[in-house]
Formats: C-alpha cells, structure tokens, sequence
C-alpha cells in the first residue's frame, strides 16, 4: 500500500485542516498516512519549520501554500489507486 507522509506538528490549525481532508480522500483511495512530528526529528524540523503541513505523496511535496483541497483531490487522483469496494 502506498505511503502519503503527512509533516505536522501540535497546536497547528492548517496542520488539523490538512488531516481531515488526507482522511477524507482516504474512504475513496488506498493509502496509508504515516504522521510526522517535525518536532521529533532535527531534519525535518530544520527543513519544514516554516511550510508545515506538508505532505509528500510519492515524489511530490506539497507544503503549506498548496495543500488545499483542489490540489491535493489533484496530486491523489493522478497518483493513488482508486479503494476497491
């Protein structure tokens, strides 16, 4: 099953915002999210401290100015596979 690594930290409203549209394209395509704290680790912290939520799905980072819900329906359509029901 494919991978989405969601970026994030506590307290973090676009971070909530983010997760609950993840979780919503989760009913209709196959995924894992896999939660990342940036405070958890010295590398991410040093790379995403100023674009969290991030979201990478395969190759494809989105930060903060794109995580929306246009793009990502967009980035999950052309690289997720659809949920079997």
């Amino acid at each position: 099953m494919d991978k989405v690594y969601f970026y994030t930290k506590e307290n973090c409203s676009l971070c909530d915002d983010a997760e609950a549209f993840l979780e919503m394209f989760q009913q209709d395509y196959e995924f894992e999210i896999e939660k990342r704290d940036i405070y958890t680790n010295d590398d991410w912290l040093e790379k995403y401290h100023l674009l969290i939520p991030v979201i990478t799905i395969k190759d494809i980072e989105l930060d903060c100015e794109h995580v929306d819900y246009g793009t990502l329906q967009r980035t999950i359509e052309d690289n997720l596979p659809i949920r079997k029901r």
